[in-house]
């Protein structure tokens, strides 16, 4: 089953700053793994569920984000409990242009996986990237928190480049890197 791989393909192009593989789960040990909580579902309906997600996941890498959402909102009719339909639902509707959307779904992933594993991870970055583009610093701070300590390097990344003092040294960086590059200024003789 290969799930948790096409979901990084997912998440890299809903997001094209987010390194490729930055899934927590991705190994082949982790993918066997159920996510917690899901051993309550039947295990043919899960099985149904899932191929659900990765038809939609097919759709959306296709450029055919109507069919993902069906397939998306197909899984979540079949197991309105497991949370990672509505992440996977979240970032197609934030593909078509439904933030608000997308933030409910986050919201209810985020709930229904309690916090935990590899959906919330998902989700607490998603919306911390949402809250980002929407200048909700302190918002965004919080979810790359939560998913940093459930694992993302891409949300440690993004609390760097929070950071404010970070930023300065960054700024700082690149001015004197481009004095060293070119110490005579701009004029040219």
């Amino acid at each position: 089953m290969a799930t948790a791989n096409d979901r990084a393909v997912l998440q890299t192009i809903f997001n094209p700053s987010t390194p490729f593989g930055d899934i927590p789960g991705l190994d082949e040990e982790e993918e066997e793994a159920q996510e917690e909580g899901e051993e309550a579902f039947a295990p043919e309906l899960l099985e149904q569920v899932r191929d659900l997600e990765l038809q939609g996941v097919s759709a959306a890498e296709s450029g055919d984000v109507s069919a993902a959402l069906e397939r998306f909102n197909e899984a979540i009719r079949l197991l309105p409990e497991r949370a990672s339909g509505y992440n996977n639902r979240a970032q197609a509707l934030r593909l078509r242009g439904d933030v608000a959307g997308a933030m409910r779904d986050l919201d209810t992933a985020i709930r229904l996986s309690r916090g935990c594993g590899r959906a919330a991870c998902q989700s607490f970055v998603q919306r911390g990237l949402i809250h980002r583009l929407q200048a909700q610093d302190e918002e965004a701070r919080s979810d790359f928190e939560r998913a940093a300590r459930l694992g993302s390097a891409f949300a440690r990344q993004q609390l760097v480049l929070l950071n404010p003092y970070s930023a300065l040294c960054n700024q700082m960086l690149c001015e004197m890197l481009e004095r060293l590059r070119n110490p005579g200024g701009t004029s040219s003789e």
